[in-house]
């Protein structure tokens, strides 16, 4: 699931200037959407890249295929009307004035806006889900029930967006009935809290890898081949790295160069990754030859517990070098291998430890990441491959 974060930065936040500061705090944040009154739209595009949505004022126009920076990417209706409680909810929705305009909106991306004020209006923010492309909902006393039942009861015919104020709340949202909400609308001035819920949506969106050992079975010199060091725009921690390796099935978890020595400088962003023809683990669970990976593409960063995060390429080295082929052994059976330049630089996870590849032996037991699956273009497959 795609997470995302809306910050309100309406009329209820306060004047333009208050506005927009928040809304200048979530774009260097990182914030999805932002979600304005149609009188803003063009304020907020000439602030920086960012979807941006609208109130509806009865009169809101939606981007088409020629873009007019006076139009929103999607309207949202509801505020000022029944989502909000200003106008009585009918007592049969089909006349609610809020859902006709929904209906009425054609293709064009549009929301509805719902404050659960009690259980009439949950049941409302139902409806709206069955119209709107993305159904806000904002909880008043109780805010946890009334999303569990949402979540429960919506399909994937809306993203819900749960009202938040805190990156906390967030967290929660995302992680409510193990499935979450779509994404957070995050009502706070708090640029720290913009951050960090930002990095929390990251977070969730994250998958955690199972790590193995492998013993090794053979390590032995080869000739030159052609290095991949792969430098990313990220600086990584002591216990991060990459997984790599010649055979899709088999990966193993070679560290970032975080580590000072006495003739080396540390490279935090830099991974020696090992021969051109290896494998390298993406964010999508997919994988990637070294040979293919450009500046901008994105990478897979694993710490030595298999929490992943991405990173952005921001250059590709490649240099002839002298390797050593490591040979390993799962715990299924399994011979797994792969190329790393023969230098004391290159470390690997280890029971014993961080160990430079240069002072491995046969009978080390190493990080990898198994799976048995074949892959076709990065993709897995169910099929019969034999590696060798």
């Amino acid at each position: 699931m795609t997470r995302s974060v809306w910050l309100k930065a309406d009329d209820e936040v306060g004047d333009w200037e208050t506005r927009k500061r928040r809304i200048t705090a979530g774009l260097e944040a990182g914030v999805d959407w932002v979600l304005v009154d149609e009188s803003d739209v063009e304020r907020v595009r000439e602030l920086g890249e960012v979807n941006v949505a609208a109130f509806s004022n009865g009169d809101v126009h939606v981007m088409e295929a020629e873009e007019d920076e006076n139009d929103a990417d999607a309207v949202v209706v509801g505020k000022d009307g029944e989502g909000d409680g200003t106008v009585d909810l009918p007592t049969d929705f089909s006349g609610s004035a809020d859902l006709s305009s929904l209906r009425s909106n054609g293709d064009s991306p549009q929301g509805g806006y719902v404050r659960i004020l009690n259980e009439d209006y949950e049941a409302f923010a139902q409806a709206v889900a069955t119209e709107a492309e993305y159904t806000l909902v904002i909880g008043e006393d109780w805010q946890i029930i009334p999303l569990e039942n949402l979540i429960a009861r919506i399909g994937e015919e809306t993203d819900l967006i749960a009202g938040v104020q805190t990156a906390e709340e967030a967290r929660t949202a995302f992680e409510t009935l193990e499935l979450g909400s779509d994404g957070v609308l995050l009502d706070t001035d708090d640029p720290d809290e913009i951050r960090k819920t930002v990095e929390v949506r990251d977070e969730s969106q994250r998958e955690s890898v199972d790590l193995q050992w492998a013993e090794v079975t053979a390590i032995e010199q080869t000739g030159s081949a052609d290095r991949v060091c792969v430098d990313t725009g990220n600086l990584m921690e002591h216990d991060e790295g990459m997984l790599v390796g010649s055979m899709s099935r088999g990966l193993f978890f070679v560290h970032a160069e975080t580590a000072e020595s006495p003739y080396v400088a540390s490279r935090p962003f830099r991974v020696n990754a090992g021969a051109v023809h290896a494998y390298v683990r993406t964010p999508d669970g997919g994988t990637k030859y070294l040979s293919e990976l450009r500046s901008g593409d994105e990478v897979q960063v694993v710490d030595t517990d298999g929490n992943t995060r991405e990173a952005i390429v921001g250059r590709v080295k490649i240099e002839k070098r002298p390797m050593f082929r490591v040979q390993a052994e799962t715990a299924e059976g399994d011979r797994i291998e792969t190329l790393l330049q023969n230098a004391e630089t290159i470390k690997v996870a280890t029971k014993d430890g961080r160990k430079a590849v240069t002072d491995l032996e046969a009978g080390d037991e190493l990080k990898v990441f198994y799976e048995d699956t074949a892959r076709h273009f990065g993709e897995a497959v169910d099929e019969s491959i034999i590696e060798k």
